[in-house]
């Protein structure tokens, strides 16, 4: 006997041979929170205790925004405005805005004030569809203010799942201005081993406006001997050689990539590395060197998309918007950007046994869109044709 199994269901699985591992007219039943029994209508014969109609929705599996800097304080709406009006990035650093003044803002902000600012802002992502995010730290560039900002994040777990990313090294803070060195020695003989309790990964900046190659394999062997993956925002603005050390070190992610080289996208692909492509900082910030999402392709490295949610460069609220941009601005397709939300997006997290595609025996994370069909979900700009998302079986969230 199955807990539940909606009948009269449109199913993009995200597994198999057939465009989106689709299944017309299918049945997806649900026991102990996991999918027990998926595939054609016609072919169930099993008993639920309950029993419900999709009404011909087409049902995916739960989005995961698996890059976003969700916790935070302040805005920087200002500087947007600013740089329209012909300020420069340098201009506005000097007079105290840039991540400066962000960090400021985060440091003086409660743990409790954090927590609400993302839970407020965090309902977004639910009702488009999202049941994994990722949050990390890194505008706290100290020890207190990088834990309370991963307690802050686990905290917001209930209706979605969240995984927590240790970022310390985000860049220099401006008490080690000109110490780089000594500031990645505080981050892994003291901020890393604190932090590791509280955290699912490492991520670090390698690029010349923040961290060289050198200083971020120091911070991700301080992070293997703590036990934890490490991610890394690689090769946005240079070619510094980070997709090739993102592989080096095994990460379950790569993330920007503007600059990456063959080499790094060849190592990747060996490695089992995820590219996580972000559209909103490359439309933000009004960027012109494009990922090279043809090495990509060529070299079968699955690509991923996120919102990349920060106050600076991509205050993107919409995972369904990174969609569309990454279809227009890249040239991805429909379904490479539903898969790079979905089992991508899921195996940059390493989750891949778990979430990312509709099978038996992973969890119950699911999508409902009333839709025509799955092209939709990156073709509308705006639109959120999401009517339901379950989270482990249960309800979460639900249109009128």
């Amino acid at each position: 006997m199955h807990d539940a199994v909606w009948l009269n269901a449109n199913l993009a699985t995200m597994a198999g041979d057939a465009p989106y591992g689709a299944i017309r007219d299918g049945a997806i039943a649900v026991t102990n929170g996991h999918i027990s029994w998926i595939g054609p209508r016609s072919e169930w014969s099993g008993k639920a205790a309950v029993e419900r109609d999709a009404r011909s929705a087409w049902i995916t599996p739960g989005l995961a925004d698996c890059h976003t800097h969700l916790v935070y304080a302040g805005n920087r709406a200002h500087e947007f405005e600013l740089r329209l009006k012909g300020a420069s990035y340098e201009e506005i650093a000097r007079a105290g805005g840039g991540i400066v003044s962000t960090v400021r803002e985060t440091r003086a902000a409660s743990e409790a004030e954090l927590a609400a600012a993302a839970a407020k802002k965090l309902g977004q992502w639910i009702v488009e569809g999202v049941t994994v995010i990722e949050v990390k730290s890194g505008y706290g560039l100290d020890l207190d203010t990088e834990l309370k900002m991963l307690r802050a994040a686990r905290s917001l777990g209930g209706r979605i799942a969240v995984k927590a990313t240790f970022l310390g090294a985000h860049v220099v803070p401006e008490e080690y201005r000109e110490r780089a060195d000594d500031y990645i020695a505080h981050v892994c003989e003291d901020m890393l081993p604190a932090a590791a309790p509280l955290s699912d990964a490492v991520d670090a900046f390698c690029e010349g406006i923040a961290f060289t190659p050198k200083q971020t394999a120091k911070v991700f062997a301080a992070a293997k001997k703590q036990g934890l993956p490490v991610k890394l925002h690689a090769d946005q603005l240079s070619d510094t050689g980070g997709a090739q050390l993102a592989a080096q070190f095994g990460a379950l992610s790569a993330d920007h990539l503007e600059y990456a080289n063959e080499a790094g996208i060849e190592a990747m692909a060996q490695a089992g590395t995820v590219a996580v492509l972000l559209p909103g900082a490359f439309y933000f910030l009004r960027e012109a060197q494009l990922p090279p999402v043809g090495a990509l392709r060529r070299h079968r490295v699955p690509i991923a998309l996120a919102t990349d949610h920060n106050p600076g460069s991509s205050p993107m609220t919409s995972l369904l918007l990174a969609m569309n941009m990454g279809c227009t601005l890249f040239r991805l397709t429909p379904e490479e950007a539903l898969a790079g939300v979905t089992r991508n997006g899921a195996c940059a997290l390493g989750l891949q046994a778990t979430h990312g595609t509709l099978e038996p025996g992973k969890q119950a994370d699911l999508a409902f869109w009333g839709i025509g069909s799955p092209a939709e979900l990156a073709y509308a700009i705006g639109a959120n044709p999401c009517v339901r998302v379950v989270r482990a079986g249960q309800v979460v969230h639900e249109t009128g």
